[in-house]
């Protein structure tokens, strides 16, 4: 039983680390990495945010590697920022190709996809590597 929790631990662990795509729109000017962070904590404007549900590998991995938060750190940030009025988070899809068909038809917005899945929709402004 315990090889077996632990095959499953570590084909799990392998399947969240990828390197990760920031996209845009292919018409929307460059971002830089530290503007992309500022984007995704409300901090900044110009584009739109989008993310992954709660609880997707890329997306607990971006916020650890981009933003520096766990995604209890974020759900925390967020609640306080929304129970304040101060911001909204960002436009939740429920798929990459969900986010792909977000990004590719919304010139002002902005996400985070497995660089593996990349397509022609899209244009990539970072990619972090692991």
């Amino acid at each position: 039983m315990k090889k077996l929790l632990l095959a499953a631990f570590a084909f799990a662990s392998s399947v969240c680390i990828a390197d990760i795509a920031v996209i845009v729109h292919p018409a929307t000017a460059d971002t830089s990495l530290d503007e992309v962070s500022r984007i995704y904590m409300g901090r900044a404007g110009g584009l739109m945010p989008v993310n992954l549900p709660e609880g997707h590998p890329l997306r607990d991995q971006f916020e650890q590697e981009v933003l520096g938060r766990s995604p209890a750190q974020m759900k925390a940030y967020w609640s306080r920022l929304v129970f304040t009025g101060k911001g909204r988070p960002p436009v939740e899809v429920d798929s990459v190709a969900a986010k792909i068909e977000f990004v590719a038809a919304n010139p002002n917005s902005l996400g985070y996809i497995p660089a593996s899945e990349v397509t022609d929709q899209v244009r990539v402004i970072a990619t972090i590597a692991n």
